[in-house]
């Protein structure tokens, strides 16, 4: 077997961030994180973990997966997703995936429609470049106010929004609980040792969760996938960017434009890059995508 360079995995990956965020062996860490970001408002006190995965009404629908979706102990309910790539339409998508949890808490018979909280939190590796938002701001939070007084109209449906891009403390600046998950997030597959800083009894778990050389041959080649599927999006982000593809991709994508579309979902795809994880990227269609590469 191959080793990894590396001496902690990278939470950027799907398998990294489902590995600490996304099992019931690692609530705590989730509960951690999540009450870092709200400020304790909500303060999570424990988690149920949900099935992921959800249909519409019926089986024509399109479906939703999410990365991680749980239950608190009030009925209220958390997605939490991490994006990579930018995506024109993501605020879309978030307000669509928030529908799921929403629409299965109706009862049949008899039902006053008290609903119970959903919170829709996307941690994102990249800047949204949302208008409404302060540019300067990481975190963002996101609730539905009346137009004229500001207030608060429906607290139960709340949308956060981490640009962890836009994160850039060193590990000598960390003041906060919210400063070191965001670095940990960003970070922790560049560290050879865990630093002072980092000492809290909750990250004890993290870098035992996350230390290469413990995981089994299995979980080793999962990670590498992972890691490569993450690698190769990068790159092609990069490359993207230098040819001013990704621009191109982005006018394409509002004005009509099919060209540079097919230019850039041809070169995902010939980096092995896979339909699905294209689709996801350029908000296309799997079927949309799989036409373009056999066009093209």
């Amino acid at each position: 077997m191959r080793q990894l360079d590396d001496r902690y995995i990278s939470l950027l990956t799907d398998f990294g961030f489902k590995r600490i965020f996304g099992t019931s062996p690692n609530e705590d860490l989730l509960i951690s994180f999540l009450n870092s970001i709200f400020d304790g408002k909500p303060t999570v006190k424990t988690l149920r973990y949900l099935n992921a995965e959800h249909l519409g009404d019926s089986y024509t629908d399109r479906k939703a997966i999410f990365d991680v979706y749980c239950e608190g102990e009030d009925g209220e309910k958390f997605i939490v997703e991490m994006q990579n790539a930018s995506q024109t339409y993501f605020k879309d998508r978030s307000v669509y995936y928030s529908t799921f949890p929403i629409r299965e808490q109706a009862k049949q018979g008899d039902w006053d429609y008290n609903l119970k909280g959903v919170y829709a939190v996307g941690l994102l590796n990249y800047d949204m470049h949302e208008p409404s938002f302060d540019k300067d701001d990481v975190v963002h939070h996101v609730l539905l106010r009346e137009s004229k007084t500001k207030e608060v109209f429906f607290h139960k449906l709340h949308f956060v929004y981490v640009e962890l891009s836009k994160f850039t403390k060193g590990i000598d600046e960390l003041e906060t609980m919210r400063d070191k998950w965001f670095y940990v997030l960003r970070n922790l597959a560049k560290l050879n040792e865990r630093p002072a800083a980092l000492r809290d009894a909750i990250f004890t778990r993290v870098f035992e969760q996350a230390e290469i050389a413990m995981f089994t041959p299995t979980e080793v080649m999962d990670y590498e996938k992972s890691m490569k599927t993450f690698r190769d999006m990068k790159n092609c982000i990069d490359t993207a960017e230098q040819k001013g593809v990704e621009k191109g991709l982005k006018q394409g994508l509002e004005e009509g434009e099919r060209k540079g579309i097919a230019k850039t979902v041809r070169g995902f795809y010939d980096k092995g890059v896979s339909v699905d994880f294209i689709a996801s990227c350029t908000d296309l269609t799997v079927d949309e995508v799989k036409a373009i590469i056999a066009n093209e």
